[in-house]
C-alpha cells in the first residue's frame, strides 16, 4: 500500500490546515467520483480499473504473445501521453537499460515524440537484421510529430516484408469510431485497440495506449490492473485519514499557499527518471492554466545531488520535495572489503547498496529540511507491477483533487494548441496561409 509521510512539512505551515480542507477536498472527491466536476466527461480513468473492457484486454495480451513470438523489436510510435507512462513503467520495472538486457521479450524503441531526424535513421539502423512490428498510438493520427514517424515506419514494414505482412504488423491504438489513423487501420486491417473518449492521454497509461507496449515487454498487466483496482477503492474513502491521495493534494496545496511555488519530484533509483517524466505532464497539463499551478520539477538522486543539491540545499525557498522511495529488493550487492582500503572505505565493507542508498536519503532529506525545503514522502512497497499500478492511480487521482482544489479543468490542455497552431502555419498547411503570413512577418521582424 502507498503511504504518505507529510512530517518533514508540518513544521512549515504553522496551523493545522486539514480540518479546513477538508470540505473543498471532499467536494473534488465527489465530483471526481460522479464525473460532475468541469471536464467530468475526460474522468473514465477513476473507475477504470474495476469495469475497464476484458474483451479488449485479452487482445492486448494475445497482440502481445504474438508481437513477442515474431518480432526483435517493437516502435512504438506516440508523443506525450501516449508514450511516457508505458516508457515509464517499462524502465521502472525491467530497466533503464531494457533494451541492452539480455532477456526473451523484445526491444523497445519509442519514436514520433520529437521532430529529430537523428532519432528517426538511428531506429531504422537498429532495426537492421531484426523482425519487428509497430504500435502506433493515436487518438487523431493527424498529430504532427507521431503521423510522420508513422510514415517513415510504415515504409519500412513494407519494403521489408510487402504490404500484406507489413499490415498484420502493425498495431494501431486509436478512436473507437473516427480520424484518420482509425479509418486507415479499417481500411488497411490493422488489428485496433481504443484510446477510449472519456480518457485523456496522460491518464491513459492503464489503457490500451499503455498496457500494449507494457504487456511486450512481458510485464505482468493483470497485476498491474490489481494494484490500480486496490488503490481506487482506498481513494474512494472520502477521509483525510485514509485516503492517501487527499493527503497528497492537501499537502501540496497548502504548501503552494505558503508561498512553495515549485514541487520537485526525486527518487533515488535511475530506474524512476521516465516514471517523473510522466508524472511532470500528468501535473503541468493538468494544473498550468489561468495564471496558477505548481511548476513540476523532478531530480534523480543521488546524482543530481552533484549537480542541482548547491541549489536545492541553499537557493530561493520557494520549492518543496516529494520523494518517492521502495523497499530493497533481495539480493542486493554488497560493498566488497579491500585489503589496502585506500579509498577509507572499508567502513562500509558488507553493507547492500540499499543501506548506503537508505542513509543518503534520510540525510539528504534532512539536511534539505534544515535548510528550509520541505518535502513529502511517498512511500511504496516493493517495485513490482502491483506497487506500480498503486502508484500510478494514486497520482492520477491526486492530481484530479488538485485541479479542482485550484478551480480549474484538470483534463483540458487548451495552451497545448498554441503551439500546434502556429506550426500548422509556419508549415503551410492548408487553411492556415494568412496566419503563417503574419507569422513570417513577426518572425523576420524580430531578426532584424
Amino acid at each position: 500500500m502507498i503511504g504518505v509521510d507529510l512530517s518533514n512539512m508540518r513544521h512549515f505551515i504553522p496551523l493545522p490546515y486539514e480540518m479546513a480542507l477538508t470540505p473543498r477536498l471532499r467536494l473534488a472527491h465527489d465530483r471526481l467520483q460522479s464525473g460532475t466536476g468541469v471536464g467530468g466527461e475526460f474522468t473514465g480513468w477513476v473507475h477504470l480499473p474495476e469495469n475497464y473492457d476484458r474483451e479488449e484486454f485479452s487482445r492486448i495480451q494475445a497482440a502481445a504473445g504474438r508481437i513477442r513470438s515474431d518480432s526483435q523489436a517493437l516502435v512504438v510510435i506516440g508523443i506525450g501521453g501516449s508514450y511516457l507512462g508505458a516508457r515509464g513503467v517499462i524502465e521502472c520495472l525491467c530497466s533503464p537499460n531494457y533494451n541492452l538486457k539480455k532477456k526473451n521479450t523484445p526491444n523497445i524503441y519509442f519514436v514520433g515524440n520529437g521532430l529529430d531526424n537523428d532519432q528517426l535513421a538511428e531506429v531504422e539502423e537498429l532495426l537492421a537484421g531484426q523482425d519487428f512490428s509497430v504500435n502506433v498510438i493515436s487518438k487523431s493520427g493527424t498529430t504532427t510529430e507521431p503521423a510522420v514517424a508513422f510514415r517513415f515506419f510504415r515504409k519500412l514494414l513494407e519494403e521489408r516484408y510487402g504490404h500484406e505482412e507489413a499490415t498484420r504488423r502493425i498495431y494501431a491504438t486509436t478512436d473507437r469510431a473516427k480520424g484518420a489513423l482509425k479509418s486507415l487501420a479499417a481500411a488497411e486491417g490493422y488489428e485496433s485497440f481504443v484510446v477510449p473518449d472519456d480518457i485523456g492521454g496522460r491518464y491513459s497509461v492503464l489503457t490500451a495506449v499503455g498496457l500494449l507496449p507494457i504487456a511486450v515487454a512481458g510485464i505482468d498487466i493483470e497485476r498491474l490492473m490489481a494494484g490500480a483496482k486496490s488503490m481506487m477503492q482506498t481513494c474512494s474513502l472520502a477521509d483525510m485519514e485514509t485516503n492517501p491521495a487527499w493527503q497528497y493534494a492537501g499537502a501540496r496545496y497548502e504548501l503552494q499557499h505558503r508561498g512553495m511555488e515549485i514541487e520537485v519530484l526525486a527518487c533515488f533509483d535511475p530506474f524512476f527518471r521516465f516514471m517523473a517524466e510522466w508524472w511532470k505532464q500528468l501535473y503541468g497539463e493538468s494544473e498550468g492554466k489561468e495564471g496558477k499551478g505548481l511548476f513540476p520539477a523532478s531530480v534523480e538522486y543521488t546524482a543530481d545531488l552533484h549537480s542541482m543539491g548547491q541549489y536545492l540545499q541553499e537557493g530561493r525557498r520557494n520549492l518543496f520535495e516529494t520523494v518517492v522511495r521502495f523497499a530493497p529488493r533481495e539480493g542486493e550487492l554488497t560493498v566488497p572489503y579491500d585489503e589496502e582500503n585506500g579509498d577509507g572505505l572499508n567502513f562500509l565493507a558488507g553493507k547492500t547498496i540499499s543501506e548506503l542508498k537508505q542513509q543518503a536519503m534520510d540525510g539528504t532529506l534532512l539536511a534539505h529540511v534544515e535548510g528550509g525545503v520541505p518535502n513529502i514522502r511517498i512511500c511504496c512497497e516493493e517495485r513490482n507491477a502491483f506497487t506500480l499500478g498503486e502508484l500510478i492511480y494514486f497520482f492520477c487521482y491526486a492530481c484530479g483533487l488538485s485541479g479542482y482544489l485550484l478551480d480549474v479543468n484538470p483534463f483540458d490542455q487548451p495552451g497545448v494548441e498554441a503551439y500546434k497552431k502556429n506550426m500548422f502555419a509556419l508549415l503551410g498547411k492548408p487553411g492556415y496561409e494568412e496566419l503563417g503570413r503574419g507569422l513570417r512577418e513577426k518572425l523576420h521582424g524580430s531578426q532584424r
